[in-house]
């Protein structure tokens, strides 16, 4: 695909024991993206998500908001690499 786009994701501000992660499996595979979610040991959560370009651009935007409860404060996105396979998942944390 031409246009796919991976990034890398770290989310940080009040989003983990909101239901982020669930929240994140959602939207990303109504955009029909793959990849996956993880809380970190950090307080952050880590995504990484593939498709695309203008699904995952989209995605991006909503994770400045995330779900209702979240009170995002950064969404630091890098280009990455490897590809994430078929699939959207949650992780366990790391």
């Amino acid at each position: 695909m031409a246009d796919r786009k991976i990034v890398h994701v770290l989310i940080s501000g009040s989003v983990q024991g909101v239901w982020f992660r669930a929240w994140t499996v959602q939207e990303a595979k109504v955009r029909g993206l793959d990849g996956w979610v993880r809380n970190r040991r950090d307080g952050r959560v880590e995504a990484v998500f593939a498709g695309p370009a203008a699904r995952v651009d989209e995605m991006l935007l909503v994770c400045r908001s995330g779900p209702p409860a979240a009170e995002v404060e950064d969404v630091h996105t890098t280009p990455h690499s490897d590809d994430p396979g078929a699939g959207f998942r949650k992780l366990a944390t790391y």
